[in-house]
């Protein structure tokens, strides 16, 4: 049983850019249980993260290039996600084959805070946007 399903009326891990701040069952629910489809790199990026913080690996391997994809997921229980924030998105539109996504997630570890910054990149294969890899920053936060 994945987090999502314990209470899918909360706000949407991803933080949409919507002011309004989503409902999940609105927002990501609907791209992890593949109702639709990300249509931009960015809205596979934001349902990935929600993904983490629920804890759906089914949902982030299959959204993951084959060729880069890992095995197996594995989730650190004392990992407690904290927020997402979109820094730059470069191409990655409904029209693209490619595109790039900066973002910050913010996370604690042991009551420890860090901060993942990561440069995504991501193509779009048979209508289906999919992550292949980043460059990442892990730094933490004192």
């Amino acid at each position: 049983m994945h987090k999502s399903e314990a209470n899918p009326e909360m706000i949407c891990p991803c933080c949409s850019s919507d002011k309004t701040k989503r409902l999940f069952s609105k927002c990501c629910q609907n791209y992890i249980e593949r109702i639709a489809l990300p249509e931009t790199a960015e809205m596979l990026m934001r349902s990935r993260y929600s993904a983490y913080v629920i804890e759906n690996s089914e949902y982030l391997l299959d959204s993951w290039h084959p060729d880069t994809s890992p095995d197996n997921i594995e989730f650190d229980p004392k990992t407690k996600w904290l927020g997402l924030k979109v820094i730059l998105c470069t191409k990655g539109k409904k029209h693209d084959d490619e595109g790039w996504v900066k973002f910050v997630a913010r996370y604690k570890v042991d009551g420890k805070a860090h901060r993942l910054e990561e440069h995504s990149y991501f193509t779009k294969s048979k209508g289906q946007w999919l992550y292949i890899s980043a460059k990442d920053f892990d730094m933490t936060s004192k």
